[in-house]
């Protein structure tokens, strides 16, 4: 029978995991609350002004200047990966991690034996886990979170347009989880440049917009110049976003199942306590009718 003492040692370990993970929970529900908000107010118009990039870049022809329009021969591929600074969000990090391993080592496979695969990482757990498998991060971005704004993501977007403007790279694929709800987010891996078709690949399936007409004020180049590096800097700090909130509800999620697997935990060590307590008991009753029957004899 196990030691008492053993026992409610770790009973009170257990209360102790099982009031962190709990606050923990409400901790990452609030910051879900606040990140499902943004995330909400921003995808309307991203989607909009994506879909109207699209329509626009298919009215662009030969005389249109567009430094970010596709290339017929893909040299240098770039890969972002999105994840977080922190862990204990279940699979959240892993994912994204296994995706762009998946992407390095079998989608781009010929480019990366070549050493024309470079990635980037947005999230320390994203760094931590590409190095892990081998596999070198060329640059990150993780002080990104310490104060994420439009203004502060903008500055990465511009980074790298100028990459792929400058020729340093001719492909850049974008990594992160989409938000859908607090248990579920889904794993994106879209095309970020050039601009294009652009949308979710993790399916295989895009979304068709019809083309449209339109009458340019002012010049289609001057709109060129000016819609295309506004709606880049828009995808990437909606694509941030989602991650954001996808973190948060990842991570509630995981310490609502910690802490009702601490409380499962807890009934059984109870129990058991009360168990071995019950036999200890019966054991020195045992111990005090022997003596008396041996004083007797």
């Amino acid at each position: 029978m196990a030691n008492l003492k053993d026992i409610r040692t770790r009973i009170a370990s257990v209360k102790s995991t099982q009031q962190v993970t709990n606050a923990m929970k409400m901790v990452s529900a609030a910051k879900l609350r606040k990140a499902q908000d943004a995330i909400i107010q921003i995808r309307p118009y991203a989607d909009k002004l994506n879909e109207i990039l699209t329509n626009v870049n298919s009215n662009f022809d030969s005389d249109v200047d567009n430094k970010y329009a596709d290339r017929k021969n893909k040299d240098r591929i770039l890969i972002i990966a999105i994840s977080s600074n922190r862990g204990l969000c279940g699979g959240f990090n892993s994912n994204v991690v296994k995706k762009a391993t998946e992407l390095y080592t079998q989608t781009f496979e010929d480019y990366s034996k070549m050493g024309k695969v470079d990635i980037v990482a947005i999230g320390k757990k994203a760094v931590d886990g590409l190095k892990s498998k081998g596999i070198k991060v060329n640059k990150s971005f993780n002080e990104l979170y310490d104060n994420l704004s439009y203004a502060s993501v903008s500055e990465i977007a511009q980074w790298l347009m100028d990459q792929y403007a400058s020729g340093d790279y001719d492909h850049v694929e974008l990594i992160y989880n989409q938000f859908k709800n607090a248990a579920f987010q889904n794993l994106v891996s879209e095309q970020f440049l050039p601009v294009g078709h652009r949308g979710a690949s993790a399916n295989k399936t895009r979304k068709v917009v019809h083309k449209a007409n339109y009458l340019f004020e002012p010049s289609i180049q001057e709109i060129a110049e000016k819609i295309i590096p506004q709606s880049l800097r828009t995808q990437l700090f909606k694509a941030i976003l989602d991650s954001v909130a996808s973190e948060h509800g990842a991570r509630m999620t995981a310490m609502h199942k910690a802490t009702d697997n601490a409380t499962s935990l807890m009934r059984e060590l109870k129990l058991k306590y009360n168990q071995a307590r019950q036999a200890s008991i019966t054991n020195e009753i045992l111990e005090i009718v022997s003596g008396a029957n041996a004083m007797k004899g």
